[in-house]
């Protein structure tokens, strides 16, 4: 039996996910928790064998949980819970300890299988990218547009920064999705940190080019 702990402070969204795991037989929810404090004192009370961590709760956020829990019991595998347009969160969370991410409106197939797969001691990052060994490199134009990416930036604002029309923005997006072997932006960010071609930490808010500026 898998025991899991969920940590989100969006009770819908808590609820549903331990609705969704309580029906396998091979998984017990045996905690869920609203905040991050909560999060780290249960984890500490019930040795849960996964926990599945929000990013963004009150007292602690998740990745300061995530942080805790490791310092007072190394070796917790833990998976970062998400919501699209958060890409800034995915690379500390690994730097953190984090094993995994998921989005929060993820399928139960999938949902259950990375918990499996966590439980076993692997990453989700195990498996190899998608793109060939002789894929093309990324181009400067595609790395400034990954590094918008990587600030959060959608689509439009990265085409309005870099003065590329949205359609060359979203040919740009798929390019470096299967250069990198990402399945999507958090993937694609993560992927180009684990590559060297970011930063650990998370980038300023972008400053807005203007054109003819000194």
């Amino acid at each position: 039996m898998i025991r899991v702990l969920v940590a989100d402070d969006h009770p819908v969204v808590r609820q549903g996910i331990c609705a969704m795991l309580e029906i396998e037989p091979d998984l017990e929810v045996v905690a869920d928790v609203g905040d991050g404090g909560e999060a780290v004192r249960r984890t500490l009370e019930t040795n849960p064998d996964v926990v599945l961590m929000d990013v963004q709760m009150p007292v602690l956020d998740g990745i300061e949980a995530l942080r805790e829990i490791l310092r007072q019991r190394p070796g917790t595998k833990v998976v970062m819970l998400t919501t699209f347009g958060h890409e800034n969160y995915v690379v500390p969370s690994f730097k953190a300890g984090a094993l995994g991410y998921l989005l929060k409106d993820v399928g139960r197939a999938e949902l259950t299988r990375a918990i499996r797969k966590v439980a076993s001691g692997e990453s989700l990052l195990d498996r190899p990218p998608a793109s060939s060994p002789d894929a093309s490199p990324i181009s400067q134009r595609e790395l400034e547009v990954l590094r918008c990416m990587a600030r959060e930036m959608t689509n439009r604002e990265i085409a309005s920064h870099l003065y590329l029309s949205e359609n060359t923005v979203k040919t740009h997006v798929s390019h470096l999705l299967a250069k990198l072997g990402a399945q999507d932006r958090s993937g694609a960010v993560l992927r180009a940190w684990r590559q060297g071609l970011l930063p650990a930490e998370p980038y300023p808010p972008p400053a807005q080019n203007h054109p003819g500026g000194g």
